[in-house]
C-alpha cells in the first residue's frame, strides 16, 4: 500500500508513519518543519523514518501551497491519506491566528480538492477533542452539539469537520476526522504538559498547574493514538451519498466522526504525582487560575470507535509516562538517577 502521511515529521504522523512502514507500507511524507518548536526534534524523528530508505519519501513543504501539494499527487499515485498536519496548540492560536488558517483551513481545503480529483480511496484526518468546548455533559459523545468551541483552533478543526462532509457528499470521497484526546507518550511535542512538567522537575524549575490542579484529561498514550489511526485508515467506508429518507433535511455519505481517547480521566494532580515517582524528585509547584481557553474536563466517549474498529486503549497512565521519561532522558543523555 502506498499512503500519503502530512505531518510526517510531528508528534502522531511520525509515530503514525513508522507504524505503516513497519507493517511494509510504502509511506509518503511531507512537512514544513516550521519552527512552532524546536526542529531538530522534528528532524530526528525524520531521521528514524530514512532509515526505512526506499519505502519512505520526504518531501519538504507547506501544504497550503496547492501547486506544490498538486504535484505530489500526481508523482507519487498514492491510494490513501492520513492527513495529520496542522497547526497544534490551543493557546497560541490566541496569539497567532493567521498560522492556523494557512494550515488548518488552506491547508485542509487543498487535502480535500486533491483527493477527490484523484479519486483517493478514504482520508483520515485529525481533529480534536477540543471542538467539544464547555460541554457538560460527560463523557463527550460524537452525537453531541460541537457548534461552540471556546478556541480558534478547536473552530477550524470544527470547520474541517464540516468541509469534509460537504465532500463526501458531492463527491463520495470517504472521509474518517478522529477527534484525538490528549496525546502523550515518547517524541512528544515540547509545548504539552508532559514535556514541559518533565523538563522543569529535572531542571529544579517550578511548573505552572491551571485550574489549581483541578483539570481533568482523558489522557491516550500514543501507541493507542496511532492504533486507532491505522484502523481507520484501512476501514474504507463503502456507502454512497444520498438524500435520507426518513429526513429530507438530512443526509447520509461515506463519512464518519470518531472519538479516540483512553475513556478513563485522570485528575491533573496524580498525573503530576507520576511524572515526580518516575523522577523520583518533587516538582516546585505553582497554582494558577484557569487559562483563557482552557476546557476544565475532558472524557472519551469510545463505544462508537469500539464498536466499528475493535478498538481498544491499552496503555496505563503509569506505563505511558514511564515510557515518555525513559525516551526522554535517553533523548536528553540525562542520568536516570535524577537527584532529589
Amino acid at each position: 500500500m502506498k499512503i500519503l502521511v502530512t505531518g510526517v515529521a510531528g508528534f502522531i504522523g511520525f509515530h503514525t508513519a513508522k507504524k505503516f512502514l513497519d507493517r511494509g507500507d510504502q509511506v509518503i511524507g511531507i512537512d514544513s518543519i516550521n519552527n512552532y518548536y524546536d526542529q531538530n526534534l522534528k528532524k530526528s524523528r525524520l531521521k528514524l523514518l530514512r532509515k526505512y530508505k526506499t519505502k519512505f519519501i520526504f518531501i519538504k513543504f507547506n501544504i497550503a501551497n496547492k501547486k506544490k501539494l498538486e504535484s505530489c499527487f500526481n508523482k507519487h499515485k498514492f491510494e490513501r491519506v492520513v492527513h495529520l498536519a496542522a497547526q497544534a496548540g490551543v493557546r497560541y492560536s490566541l496569539k497567532n491566528p493567521e498560522a492556523y488558517v494557512e494550515s488548518n483551513l488552506i491547508g485542509f481545503t487543498n487535502i480535500l480538492f486533491l483527493c477527490k480529483k484523484k479519486n483517493i480511496k478514504h482520508l483520515t484526518y485529525a481533529s480534536t477533542s477540543s471542538v467539544y468546548g464547555l460541554n457538560s455533559k460527560h463523557p463527550f459523545s460524537e452525537s453531541d452539539n460541537v457548534d461552540h468551541p471556546i478556541q480558534f483552533y478547536a473552530a477550524t478543526k470544527r470547520a474541517n469537520e464540516i468541509m469534509a462532509h460537504s465532500y463526501s457528499y458531492l463527491f463520495n470521497l470517504p472521509t474518517t476526522g478522529l477527534r484525538f484526546f490528549t496525546v502523550y507518550g515518547p517524541w512528544g511535542r515540547p509545548d504539552m504538559s508532559l514535556f514541559i512538567f518533565t523538563k522543569n522537575i529535572i531542571s529544579g524549575k517550578p511548573i505552572e498547574i491551571f485550574n489549581k490542579g483541578k483539570h481533568v484529561r482523558d489522557f491516550t498514550y500514543i501507541d493507542d493514538i496511532v492504533n486507532g489511526v491505522i484502523k481507520a485508515s484501512d476501514n474504507i467506508i463503502k456507502k454512497k451519498a444520498k438524500k435520507s429518507k426518513l429526513n429530507p433535511g438530512e443526509s447520509t455519505a461515506p463519512f464518519r466522526i470518531l472519538n479516540i481517547g483512553n475513556s478513563k480521566p485522570v485528575n491533573l494532580m496524580k498525573y503530576i504525582d507520576t511524572i515526580e515517582e518516575n523522577l523520583k524528585k518533587k516538582a516546585i509547584k505553582k497554582f494558577l487560575p484557569l487559562q483563557q481557553g482552557d476546557v476544565p474536563k475532558t472524557f472519551s466517549d469510545t463505544r462508537k470507535i469500539k464498536k466499528l474498529l475493535k478498538y481498544k486503549s491499552k496503555t496505563s497512565i503509569k506505563k505511558g509516562i514511564q515510557e515518555f521519561i525513559n525516551w526522554y532522558l535517553e533523548y536528553y543523555k540525562i542520568k536516570k538517577n535524577v537527584k532529589k
